[in-house]
């Protein structure tokens, strides 16, 4: 009996041992679990803070393509002007009894027919729409 009390104890002693020992665990695991906490908070703002640079470069890179097509546009736009008005001016020419169209002293193309400096010659764009209106 006495060596089953004996037995009794020791595991009583050990069982406590052991919940102490658990406890400890426990406590370290929380505290971990904490820090492991703020370094997914701060793994999610990084994140956030990567969305929103590649939304920045994103815009970024959309804006140059962006203003080439509005350049583009306006290109078009200008050159069909420019045929309008070549248009008008060759009208008048037709027109008008004074302009010389038999060779004798011709209107210079530069005189009213010229491309403004700056603007790319030789490129013609679609042919002009008819204006309604």
């Amino acid at each position: 009996m006495l060596i089953s009390a004996i037995a009794w104890v020791a595991r009583n002693n050990r069982t406590q041992h052991r919940r102490v020992e658990a406890g400890d665990i426990r406590d370290k695991a929380t505290e971990q679990s904490h820090k492991v906490g703020q370094r997914e908070a701060l793994a999610d703002e990084t994140a956030a803070k990567a969305r929103a640079a590649q939304a920045e470069a994103d815009a970024k890179t959309a804006q140059p393509k962006g203003l080439q097509h509005q350049a583009q546009v306006r290109r078009t736009d200008a050159a069909s002007a420019r045929d309008e008005v070549n248009q008008e001016f060759e009208r008048a020419d037709t027109m008008d009894p004074d302009t010389h169209t038999n060779g004798d002293t011709p209107r210079e193309a530069s005189e009213t027919r010229e491309t403004p400096p700056g603007t790319p010659t030789g490129k013609q764009g679609p042919p002009p729409m008819p204006r309604s209106g």
